[in-house]
C-alpha cells in the first residue's frame, strides 16, 4: 500500500481533531472511546512540552493513521530516564499489517531522538491518551519485535460510591481536609515542590495554567499547614472525564487520584482521611462510577469499596 506521511504542528491542528477521534475510535474497542473535546484538550500546549502529530494518509482512502509523540524540556524530576512519549499511534483495522503503524512509530521514535530523549514510552505522557497499554502482561508481538519492553503495571481501581460509607474503624488523625480555594494556591504549590516535585507537583501546575479549578483539589491541613492532597475529576472539571475510560461504570462519573501526605506524617491515618474525604465529597455531589487510575497500591483503596478493573502494561525502549 501506498501512503505517506505528513508532520503537523499540534497547537495548527484543530480541525483534524473530529477525524483523530474518529480513527482512534475505529481502531480500538469501544471501552477506549474519545471525543473531539478530549483530542483537543490533549493537544493543548503544556508547559515545557513540544509534540508532533503524524498523519498517515493514502490517495484512495485519505486519513488511515496517525502518531502523536511528545517531550518535555527541562524536568529531570519529571522524566527522570530522559523519556519522551509516544502518546497515541491508532490505524485504521483495514489497514493494518501494511506496515503503517511501523512508519508512523519509526517516524515518532526519530523525532523523540532529534528532542534529545533517551527513551520512548508507551502512553503516560503529560495529556495522556492512555497510560500504557490496556489488559497485557505482556508485550504484544508488534511491540516486543520493535524492542520494547515491560518496565511495570499499574492498575484502574473502580467502584460504585452511590452508598458509599467510610470504612469501618477509620482513624481520625489531627488534621482536617477541606477543598481548596484560589487563596490556596501557593500553598499547594509549596506541598508538592516539598514532597511531590516530580509529575503531581507539574500535573497541578499545568492544571492552573490552564484554568482549571483549584477546587477540584482537597487539601489536609495540619498545625504546619499542608500536609496533604488529593485531586478530584468531576463530569464539568476541566479534565475531560473520558480519560479514564469509565464507561462500564453508572453514571454520573468522577475520578480520584492523585492522593499523597507529607513523608513525615504516613503511618498516622492521614491518608486514609484524605481519601475517605475525597470520596465523600465526590458522592455528596451525586457521583456514582469512581475511577482511581493508574494506581500501584491496590489494597490500600481496597477497604474503600475499590476492585482492580483494568491493567495497564507500562512499555519502554532506548532511543
Amino acid at each position: 500500500m501506498n501512503f505517506q506521511i505528513e508532520s503537523l504542528d499540534p497547537a495548527q491542528a484543530h480541525a483534524e481533531c473530529p477525524l483523530l477521534a474518529e480513527l482512534w475510535n475505529r481502531a480500538l474497542p469501544p471501552e477506549q472511546a474519545i471525543s473531539t473535546a478530549f483530542v483537543r484538550f490533549n493537544l493543548l500546549p503544556s508547559i515545557g512540552v513540544r509534540r508532533q502529530l503524524l498523519l498517515a494518509t493514502t490517495a484512495e482512502e485519505g486519513r488511515v493513521g496517525f502518531a502523536i509523540a511528545s517531550a518535555l524540556q527541562g524536568e529531570p524530576e519529571v522524566t527522570p530516564r530522559g523519556q519522551g512519549w509516544l502518546e497515541a499511534l491508532a490505524v485504521l483495522p483495514e489497514q493494518q499489517g501494511q506496515g503503517v503503524g511501523s512508519t508512523l512509530l519509526h517516524h515518532a521514535e526519530s523525532w523523540l531522538a532529534a528532542q534529545h530523549c533517551a527513551a520512548a514510552a508507551v502512553g503516560g505522557g503529560p495529556r495522556p491518551f492512555c497510560p500504557g497499554l490496556p489488559d497485557k502482561d505482556t508485550p504484544p508481538p508488534f511491540w516486543a519485535r520493535r524492542a520494547y519492553q515491560a518496565r511495570g503495571t499499574v492498575w484502574d481501581l473502580t467502584a460504585n460510591l452511590a452508598t458509599y460509607t467510610p470504612p469501618p474503624r477509620l482513624r481520625e488523625p489531627p488534621c482536617a481536609v477541606r477543598p481548596a480555594t484560589p487563596q490556596q494556591q501557593e500553598d499547594l504549590l509549596h506541598f508538592l515542590r516539598r514532597e511531590f516535585p516530580g509529575r503531581w507537583r507539574y500535573e497541578a501546575e499545568n492544571l492552573l495554567a490552564d484554568g482549571g479549578r483549584i477546587s477540584d483539589y482537597m487539601l489536609l491541613w495540619t498545625e504546619r499547614g499542608v500536609d496533604g492532597c488529593c485531586l478530584l475529576t468531576f463530569p464539568d472539571s476541566g479534565r475531560p472525564l473520558e480519560r479514564f475510560a469509565p464507561f462500564q461504570l453508572p453514571k454520573p462519573w468522577g475520578q480520584l487520584g492523585s492522593i499523597g501526605v507529607s513523608a513525615d506524617q504516613r503511618g498516622r491515618g492521614m491518608g486514609t482521611a484524605l481519601l475517605d474525604a475525597g470520596l465523600r465529597r465526590l458522592h455528596n455531589n451525586g457521583i456514582n462510577g469512581c475511577v482511581i487510575d493508574s494506581a500501584t497500591e491496590v489494597e490500600f483503596y481496597r477497604p474503600f469499596g475499590f476492585e482492580a478493573a483494568r491493567t495497564s502494561l507500562l512499555l519502554e525502549r532506548s532511543l
